[in-house]
């Protein structure tokens, strides 16, 4: 009997032996879905406007069971930058796009060969899908043949596009598995759906709305693109691919780009009236109700602990929404903040920016980092184990250290550039912003050109942390600190790189700087 004991004990330190020199089991690779918003500014959602008019119980939930970044920024203060910077995790400037937007006939502007967080998740093993308003370009098919590439940035009309044709340099060449969405806008044209490089329908009408909030330009039209439809679609379609892929063994990555809060705002019967404001607090509360819908499906699904949810903007909110109409009611989308949508005033690039992931973020938490859009390429990389090579995310900082509330955060990142739609430059460092322009380079008062500019210095200082506002320009009396915020801006530019690692080259075209409010001294 001793030695049955003996042998079992000796069996029993073997196995202990055995199972502590395998391996460590490597953690399971979180789910990973972004909702980029279209024109929602800081101030229309309440979990970061106590005093807002817009009721959004479902994000303010989301907010709620994740973390909230009060500092976050786009690295644009308009769509197609944004959304390039998103994807690239490289400052818009750096590409051929110094200043403004595509439109909705606008060839590819990323290249095929440089990399996307898609192409991250996808080489890690990720599902990837699109699902939205894409505004990056693709190379729609032409009657003749040609490529829009030899002929400038749009096709002269309508007449020369091919709807029947494949549609090249989609998303589905960036690393997206399953591309749904339309090229432009919703107010741009054509008014197609695309999946995975082939229109869904070929246009067989001419539609326009020419209403106060509802418009959107004249252009070829698809019996099965309903405007009013489009957000409801991608939301729905979006909840039918988490129940689809979690039936899956393999992780999913899903860009849910919405096309809304921008114009055209078109609340169905359902919603209209419900906020008390103008159409654009109806239009939030019904994008609200579709958040929760999402959310609720993660948790049906099972998926929540390990899933991580990025909600954000891509930039504040946008005038053709009814700002004033709305203030005039005690909303204010840009909350404490000056400007709105286009401008270098916080109000154009400050937006919310919530992440929810129960397995590594604390419920209810906050960060007051200076955060931007860029840093999910670095995030995504470091969440999958991926090195960045030195000509990838070049202006990207993992913000996986800062889900963890309990992670003492001194310094995050060295600083943030900020771009208005005439391409003017700001760039952030700790409570200074410095903006390479007169006025707000964008929309809002004084606008580039206006008469008001011209006694205006030729920059603005500001410190958000006694002026959040922006209401006292500090250049004057702080040169040594214009001066280094000029130069490190410089230096971003000269290198091709805001982040460590070997400099790297911009895209040029003739004239390169000349339209950005920056003079290189």
């Amino acid at each position: 009997m001793r030695k049955l004991f003996q042998f079992a004990g000796i069996f029993f330190l073997f196995l202990v032996f055995a199972c502590s020199t395998k391996e460590p089991v490597k953690e399971k690779l979180p789910n990973v879905i972004v909702i980029l918003a279209d024109d929602l500014g800081y101030g229309d959602i309440g979990a970061f406007n106590p005093e807002g008019k817009i009721p959004t119980p479902h994000i303010d939930q989301l907010a709620a069971e994740g973390m909230k970044f009060t500092d976050a920024h786009t690295p644009s203060a308009v769509c197609t930058p944004t959304r390039y910077g998103f994807l690239t995790g490289r400052y818009n400037w750096r590409s051929r796009l110094k200043s403004g937007v595509l439109t909705g006939k606008s060839p590819a502007l990323i290249e095929d060969e440089r990399t996307t967080i898609a192409d991250v998740m996808k080489n890690a093993g990720y599902q990837t899908a699109f699902i939205g308003k894409w505004h990056l370009g693709w190379d729609w098919g032409l009657v003749d043949g040609d490529t829009l590439r030899g002929e400038g940035w749009d096709a002269k009309d309508f007449d020369q596009l091919d709807f029947s044709k494949p549609v090249t340099h989609t998303p589905n060449d960036l690393g997206f598995d399953y591309a749904y969405g339309h090229s432009g806008s919703l107010d741009m044209a054509p008014y197609v759906y695309v999946e995975n490089g082939m229109a869904t329908a070929i246009p067989d009408t001419v539609t326009v709305n020419t209403g106060k909030y509802s418009w959107w330009r004249e252009g070829p039209t698809s019996p099965d693109f309903d405007h009013e439809k489009v957000t409801p679609n991608f939301f729905e379609r979006s909840i039918q691919y988490i129940e689809e892929k979690v039936k899956e063994e393999k992780p999913f990555f899903l860009y849910l780009a919405l096309p809304s809060p921008h114009t055209p705002i078109l609340p169905p019967a359902e919603w209209q009236g419900k906020s008390g404001l103008a159409p654009f607090g109806d239009f939030m509360m019904m994008i609200d109700d579709y958040v929760g819908q999402v959310n609720e499906a993660i948790k049906k699904a099972g998926i929540e602990e390990n899933t991580l949810v990025i909600f954000t903007s891509d930039n504040g909110g946008s005038p053709a929404a009814g700002l004033d109409v709305m203030q005039a009611a005690g909303h204010f989308s840009s909350y404490i903040y000056r400007g709105h949508k286009a401008d270098a005033f916080e109000g154009g690039h400050r937006v919310p920016f919530i992440a929810k992931w129960p397995a590594k973020i604390k419920a209810g938490t906050s960060r007051d980092q200076t955060i931007c859009l860029t840093d999910m390429m670095a995030t995504s990389a470091e969440i999958t184990g991926y090195t960045l090579k030195d000509n990838e995310g070049e202006d990207s900082y993992s913000l996986l250290g800062l889900f963890d509330a309990e992670n003492q955060v001194d310094k995050f990142r060295e600083a943030t550039v900020h771009h208005s739609i005439n391409g003017s430059f700001a760039i952030r460092q700790g409570d200074w912003k410095l903006i390479m322009a007169k006025g707000s380079g964008g929309w809002s008062f004084p606008k580039p050109g206006d008469p008001a500019e011209a006694e205006l210095p030729d920059v603005q200082l500001y410190n958000l942390a006694s002026d959040p506002g922006e209401t006292t320009n500090l250049q004057a009396e702080n040169p040594e600190q214009v001066a280094s915020l000029k130069a490190l801006l410089s230096k971003y530019i000269k290198e091709g790189r805001s982040t460590p690692g070997a400099p790297q080259q911009n895209d040029p075209i003739e004239g390169e700087w000349k339209q950005i409010g920056f003079v290189e001294e």
